[in-house]
């Protein structure tokens, strides 16, 4: 008689699960391997037990958010639950510790996210009176700054501000650009931590990519934290 699908014994699931993660020992896999081939249950069960490890994988490397994932995997729990009253536990186990991984994942990989900085901007010479000051976040896209800057005249016509970090080595790079403040939000690729000068320049659409040395606003990046 041809057995049901919950009366599988736990040693022919736990070995579904090894073969699924490239655990199970060579003496042991062409045997399953066999047998999956010549049954249509086998291989769902071991394309259950593939589909939980490669969602393991998938948390590990941070590819989904916590979120999605978990109500991936809850749909899936409901789902089959409606359907067998019995079905993999070694899916089930796989599936929570999918979560857990994620969100550990998430909470070590963000521990730093939201660390902050600041920065106050003086006038220089070329715009007396401008001031601004910047709250630079970090964030998994990169640095968020938000630019807050008075006394700067509007720019068009080909003009334009744009923002800037610079090293203690002279090596600047560019943040964005905009026409008027006093709400700017520009993003950066490097840290604060290494560059810690900000400056805003006064630049115009003339092909040439390089700073133009205008700068109308400068100053130091320190910590917040």
């Amino acid at each position: 008689m041809k057995r049901r699908r919950e009366d599988r014994p736990d040693g022919e699931l736990a070995e579904l699960a090894a073969l699924a993660d490239g655990s199970l020992a060579p003496e042991r896999r062409a045997e399953l391997d066999a047998r999956v081939a010549a049954s249509s249950e086998l291989a769902e069960r071991l394309g259950e037990q593939q589909r939980a490890v490669a969602l393991a994988q998938s948390a590990t490397n941070g590819v989904e958010a916590p979120a999605a994932l978990r109500g991936h995997i809850e749909a899936q729990r409901r789902a089959r639950r409606s359907r067998r009253p019995r079905r993999l536990v070694l899916v089930g186990a796989a599936a929570t510790a999918v979560v857990a991984v994620a969100v550990g994942v998430v909470v070590f990989g963000s521990g730093s996210s939201g660390e902050r900085f600041q920065a106050a901007l003086v006038a220089t010479d070329l715009q007396p009176g401008a001031r601004a000051d910047a709250t630079l976040i970090r964030t998994a896209s990169g640095w968020r700054i938000e630019l807050n800057a008075t006394g700067l005249p509007r720019l068009a016509g080909g003009r334009f501000y744009e923002a800037w970090l610079r090293d203690s080595a002279g090596v600047l790079v560019p943040l964005g650009t905009f026409n008027h403040g006093p709400k700017v939000t520009l993003w950066a690729g490097v840290s604060p931590t290494s560059f810690t000068t900000l400056t805003v320049t006064r630049e115009r659409a003339d092909g040439d990519q390089a700073s133009s040395g205008e700068k109308v606003l400068t100053g130091r990046v320190d910590s917040s934290s």
